[in-house]
């Protein structure tokens, strides 16, 4: 069984605290931008019918609920989550939409996926991977769970590559953003959230740690002038 660091456990308190005004601020602060994103890095995908899909830290299962949206009624798709209160969230949305039938929520953490190896034909993670606190553990373990062939697709925010867009996303970011978040909702979340995207590796410093949890075939694509950046890579085939 995985024992959370006491950086995990700080991380999964707070995002149980935000958890119900979550979605809400996520449309808010991103002028629901953050919905193409995700449609975008779904669409990377390359599911079979029959198939079977991981979204690692789904949270309130947006990225679940977008799969499911746009794969065959025979892919199923798992959710995983380390956060109960996001879980409890997610399972009002998936009861209330189309898919109940297709998506399946988990706990626990990235860190340790609790599935067999080579049993996802795909393998997402949008907003989450700068939160798992052992990224080459969790990178390893998308890797093992993924079928040879398989796909995994990391939607994560990145640095602004024009330089007056960045100094003015950045004025956003890093000032606005805390404000706006904590009139809400907990301030201190809001203030995590610019504090860990500038922690993040560069985009070639990420793409290098997926070659070294086993990746291949690795690209990145930049949206909204790099406020986020698609990562995908796949496991080689046997």
């Amino acid at each position: 069984m995985f024992q959370l660091s006491d950086k995990g456990r700080r991380i999964r308190e707070m995002f149980d605290a935000i958890a119900p005004r979550y979605d809400l601020l996520n449309r808010l602060l991103s002028l629901g931008i953050d919905r193409r994103w995700r449609t975008f890095a779904v669409g990377c995908l390359e599911i079979p019918d029959n198939g079977c899909v991981l979204d690692l830290a789904t949270g309130t299962g947006d990225v679940a609920l977008e799969i499911a949206r746009q794969t065959p009624d025979s892919v199923k798709i798992v959710g995983e989550d380390f956060t109960q209160g996001m879980l409890v969230r997610g399972r009002e949305k998936v009861a209330q939409s189309p898919f109940s039938e297709r998506i399946f929520l988990v706990n626990a953490p990235c860190e340790t996926i609790p599935h067999p190896a080579g049993v996802f034909d795909g393998v997402t993670i949008a907003f989450g991977i700068r939160n798992v606190v052992d990224r080459a553990a969790g990178l390893r373990e998308m890797w093992r769970v993924l079928k040879p062939g398989g796909r995994v697709v990391i939607l994560e925010f990145s640095a602004p590559t024009n330089a007056l867009f960045k100094k003015l996303y950045y004025f956003y970011f890093l000032r606005l953003l805390p404000f706006i978040g904590g009139l809400f909702s907990k301030r201190s979340a809001y203030q995590y959230l610019p504090d860990s995207v500038l922690e993040f590796p560069s985009r070639e410093e990420f793409k290098a740690m997926m070659a070294d949890a086993g990746f291949a075939n690795i690209r990145h694509v930049d949206q909204t002038g790099g406020i986020a950046s698609v990562y995908v890579g796949e496991k080689r085939g046997s």
